[in-house]
């Protein structure tokens, strides 16, 4: 693998807590983000309008589907904050702020840090 994942706390639990055919789903989004970074795009990534860095991950299982938020800390580093299901056809806006408070707090935490020290 090329590149480093970093779960957040609780994204984990959400994942593991998702149907099986959408937890498969979401594993392979993160699989191929260790293996492309910043080169994986769409249907499997995209980048967020209006939201500092901030990118999802895109999972689907016939009618559900799975947003899982990341960003791109230093060298080879990725950081997935949080997910969510989607029920609508927007990205819910609140949901996007509170990846970018987690993002926010990772980088007042974490920022000095080398890449290859976490």
């Amino acid at each position: 693998m090329k590149y480093k994942v970093i779960l957040m706390e609780k994204v984990e639990d959400f994942i593991h807590g998702l149907i099986p055919k959408l937890e498969a789903k979401a594993l392979r989004a993160i699989q191929l983000l260790k293996e492309c970074g910043y080169e994986l795009r769409e249907p499997h990534a995209k980048t967020l309008k209006n939201a500092e860095g901030l990118k999802e991950l895109r999972a689907q299982a016939g009618n559900d589907i799975c947003r899982l938020f990341f960003f791109h800390f230093k060298g080879v580093v990725y950081v997935i904050t949080s997910g969510y299901v989607k029920k609508r056809q927007k990205t819910d806006k609140r949901e996007i702020d509170r990846a970018l408070r987690m993002m926010n707090d990772f980088l007042k935490e974490y920022g000095n840090y080398e890449a290859d020290k976490l």
